[in-house]
């Protein structure tokens, strides 16, 4: 699994770059905002590698923000690639976030791919997307890991939040408390 890439920029699109690494170029698939930000030959980015029948596909951020949100929405039944890559061009994650706490569908209906019926079940199932920023606090964003950790583990986002209600610590340590409360459920 490619999790990052670091070189030098062939060719820069509004939707990918070109990276050339030791030799060896990559496309990458980049959000317009991920593609704003790069204005130098030498780049580093966070990426997320989509591996399909067809396809074998390299999606890269500059901020781990905006790849935990590209990430979060792939899960989403119905929103594939594509969808995701449009919702980073559009929103930025901390807009994102915000848009999802007050759920204006309106709103998520001015990304391109997603109609009023997309939109709802985004917002329903995005209902606790959370973002690490510098406004949080460390113990919050180590509670997002702990979270997204348990739920990739299967256990359901209501049980999760009722077994971490009072804990603290590093996500390790909340993963390890959230174990044990989620046994005796």
């Amino acid at each position: 699994m490619i999790v990052g890439i670091e070189g030098t920029v062939e060719r820069k699109d509004p939707t990918f770059v070109h990276i050339n690494v030791s030799g060896l170029i990559y496309e990458v698939h980049v959000s317009i905002n991920t593609s704003n930000n790069i204005n130098e030959s030498k780049v580093k980015l966070f990426v997320t590698q989509v591996i399909r029948e067809d396809a074998n596909l390299l999606f890269g951020f500059m901020d781990t923000n905006e790849k935990k949100m590209f990430d979060t929405v792939l899960k989403i039944n119905g929103v594939g690639p594509k969808v995701g890559l449009a919702i980073c061009s559009t929103f930025t994650p901390s807009t994102f976030a915000k848009v999802v706490a007050s759920k204006d569908v309106s709103m998520l209906k001015r990304v391109p791919g997603i109609g009023p019926k997309a939109a709802s079940r985004i917002l329903v199932e995005l209902a606790d997307f959370i973002v690490d920023g510098n406004a949080q606090s460390e113990a919050s964003g180590a509670l997002g890991d702990a979270v997204m950790a348990l739920e990739s583990l299967g256990f359901k986002r209501d049980a999760i939040h009722k077994a971490l209600q009072g804990a603290s610590g590093d996500t390790s340590t909340l993963v390890k408390e959230g174990l044990k409360q989620l046994q005796r459920l």
